[in-house]
């Protein structure tokens, strides 16, 4: 029995232990084919400026700056001069550019993102676009003139806007692999988990576990922003609406948003904070489905809504974060949501800081996320080791119960009980054959419920337990005859106990209660139900004894101990005795509700 719930948890063990080495071979897969497809491509794509002048908010011309030609936030820009590097046979000039509208002049070529002629309501929103353009209409000067429609000033450098490549026909997926190859594997590393390891994980290790499900889905969504926020520039490859790319990479970052959220709300114990949690988490959605209707009725572009979302995730967190402080004593769950919040909370506001005041050119939020995951990972080994340690507890605990079993059984049919009802029942053969007869069957049956408790591992019925009282004290009743009376008193029966739970109380007060007293007395058998729970009360008007003294005797109670252990054990029962020498003996089972 033990054993094969120890294999049961062990399989549950191993199956996550192989969901994780998968997870790191697809990982791994993907890394090495990713690896291998960037150094193919390592030459095939090479960064360029225009060496010239440049006059940033129509000011003073003065020299381009190496690599990023302009240095300084602004609305207006105009760049001229010629190419760092021309384009050799079979390569190509390509402008990516990101939330910024230009138009590229030379003597005999123009290209624009602009789109003078759009009627959608959308025409201000620059998105992001990539565009070719072949070297014949490169060799005279260049007149480069930007446009940055948003304010505040969020561009640190023009290299965050838009950047210049040579490439062949392979170029741009070059830039990909070359420039972001860490970034992505990252991503799908976070991605590839929330996907499969930590929902699968948290089913095995016990049902729907709502941390592991919505940390999970944080993962996910995560990695899926942190993938769109590597590729935005590059959107275009694979669709062609600008402003779609735009949304597409906007409505990422508001979900990964909720998604915090979530995670924050599930954590949350207390019915008024779940009640605040669900009217914040309703709050920031309604927030961000205005926001997504603001830019299709032309009121103003995703991008530029960035600090009206910003504004109210950070009202809406404050306030769960707030809500799972005031928790941090008596929810456990509360505490490690906080550890895993900290660095992504932290990654985004460094990031909003980093995006208005441009003080360093990196981003926060893979790292933060990155640290979640691993407080996470740590989590769910310390679970696992908590896993394997219950299991052995498990195993220990049925053996234990499976001998306490054997022992109130053997208990109950030792020899002289044996000796003493075959021989009532073969007095009875000659006096009584049919009386003989029934008490045969009932013997039979009695012994038949003994043997049967061993296979029981859960509590039973109270019905059944008192069939099983009734056969014992029909046996015992023909061993004393008039000296022993019954009487039942029964006003509760719906409740369940473990088997042969009562037995022992029962014939204690058979056999030291009323069969030690010369007159004989009467056994009685109850049942009651209060607001908290079923009492079980057996009681005599036998001889009774000393509480203390029996406590304190040195002999082992081995039976009593057994059915203490198994009511606490199975449904959190406990027995109270409570006796007067001269008096009788009253029996308290107590099985909560």
């Amino acid at each position: 029995m033990g054993g094969s719930a120890m294999k049961t948890k062990q399989g549950k063990i191993s199956i996550i232990t192989a969901l994780v080495l998968v997870g790191a071979s697809i990982v791994t897969l993907f890394a090495v084919v990713l690896a291998q497809a960037s150094v193919s491509l390592k030459d095939s794509a090479e960064k360029v400026y225009i060496d010239g002048v440049c006059s940033v908010e129509d000011g003073e011309w003065t020299p381009t700056v190496p690599e990023s030609m302009i240095e300084t936030r602004f609305h207006h820009a105009v760049i001229r001069g010629r190419l760092s590097q021309y384009p050799k046979y079979g390569e190509k000039l390509v402008i990516i550019s990101t939330n910024v509208w230009y138009q590229f002049l030379t003597d005999n070529f123009a290209v624009s993102n602009k789109r003078p002629d759009d009627t959608s309501p959308l025409k201000n929103t620059p998105g992001t676009c990539i565009e070719y353009i072949e070297p014949d209409y490169l060799d005279s000067e260049l007149n480069l003139d930007l446009y940055y429609p948003y304010q505040p000033f969020s561009n640190r450098d023009l290299s965050d806007l838009i950047d210049l490549y040579v490439v062949d026909d392979n170029g741009i997926y070059s830039l990909i692999l070359n420039n972001q190859y860490f970034l992505l594997l990252t991503a799908l590393i976070i991605s590839s988990f929330g996907f499969f390891v930590f929902p699968i994980a948290g089913f095995v290790l016990g049902g729907i576990n709502l941390r592991y499900l919505s940390f999970s889905v944080l993962s996910f969504v995560g990695g899926i922003h942190l993938i769109f926020k590597i590729l935005y520039p590059y959107l275009p490859l694979w669709i062609h609406d600008p402003v779609l790319c735009m949304s597409l990479g906007e409505a990422t970052i508001h979900i990964f948003c909720i998604s915090m959220l979530l995670f924050i709300k599930v954590t949350l114990m207390e019915p008024r904070h779940g009640k605040i949690s669900n009217l914040v988490l309703l709050g920031y959605t309604a927030v961000v489905v205005i926001v997504f209707l603001f830019s299709p009725l032309g009121v103003m572009d995703l991008y530029a809504c960035k600090p009206i979302s910003h504004i109210a995730y950070v009202i809406a967190s404050t306030a769960l974060t707030v809500c799972m402080f005031r928790e941090l004593r008596t929810n456990k769950e509360a505490k490690h949501a906080l550890i895993t919040l900290l660095p992504i909370t932290a990654a985004l506001i460094f990031d909003a800081l980093n995006a208005y005041l441009g003080f360093i050119n990196i981003t926060y939020l893979e790292l933060g996320t990155v640290l979640a995951l691993a407080y996470q990972i740590v989590n769910l080994v310390i679970d696992l080791r908590i896993q394997y340690k219950e299991a052995i507890r498990y195993q220990q605990l049925q053996k234990e119960l499976y001998e306490s079993r054997v022992a109130i059984m053997v208990s109950q049919i030792q020899p002289h009980f044996l000796y003493n009802s075959l021989t009532s029942i073969a007095m009875m053969c000659s006096i009584n054959p049919e009386t003989a007869q029934e008490a045969t069957i009932t013997f039979a049956e009695y012994l038949r419920g003994n043997m049967d408790s061993l296979k029981q591992k859960t509590p039973v019925p109270f019905t059944k337990e008192l069939e099983h009282l009734k056969k014992y004290l029909y046996i015992e009743k023909l061993r004393f005859g008039e000296d022993l009376n019954i009487e039942y008193d029964i006003q509760a029966t719906d409740f369940m106990l473990p088997q042969l739970s009562i037995q022992p109380l029962v014939e204690n007060a058979v056999k030291h209660g009323v069969g030690m007293k010369r007159e004989g007395g009467t056994v009685t058998i109850a049942t009651r139900e209060t607001e908290t729970a079923y009492e079980v009360i057996v009681s005599d008007d036998g001889v009774g004894f000393d509480t203390e003294s029996v406590k304190n005797d040195g002999r082992s109670h081995v039976g009593m101990d057994n059915v203490r252990r198994r009511l606490d054990e199975m449904c959190c029962g406990k027995v109270e005795i409570t006796s007067q020498i001269g008096q009788g003996t009253v029996s308290r089972v107590i099985i909560p509700k």
